[in-house]
């Protein structure tokens, strides 16, 4: 029983970090899972992204994001584009934790494999 628990217990952390946040920019817009814009009012965004320096801090989908250094630790790929109308998903870089989330919940699903 004792071990059920640990080995269950396990599960569920690895299942926690395996939904983080964690986020890689590609240099092309073919390679990318989401087409984002950055905007320069909070007002104007879909989500509020706030970064965050570790990855045990990184969210699940709720705008917390812990960038990675190579493509294949990433759960979404992002690609930059230059105008707001080529974009999947308009954000707003926040400057608390707290202010982090989704302001428009019908975007979600792009950030979902």
């Amino acid at each position: 029983m004792r071990t059920l628990i640990i080995l269950l217990l396990a599960f569920c952390m690895f299942s926690f970090s395996a939904k983080a946040q964690k986020v890689f920019k590609v240099n092309y817009e073919s390679q990318a899972d989401v087409k984002v814009f950055k905007v320069n009012y909070e007002s104007q965004a879909d989500l509020n992204v706030y970064k965050v320096s570790y990855e045990s801090q990184a969210g699940d989908n709720n705008g917390k994001w812990y960038w990675v250094g190579y493509e294949s630790q990433a759960n979404v790929k992002i690609y930059f584009v230059s105008y707001e109308s080529q974009a999947d998903v308009k954000i707003y870089e926040v400057k608390y934790e707290s202010q982090a989330g989704w302001k428009d919940n019908s975007k979600k699903h792009f950030f979902y494999k």
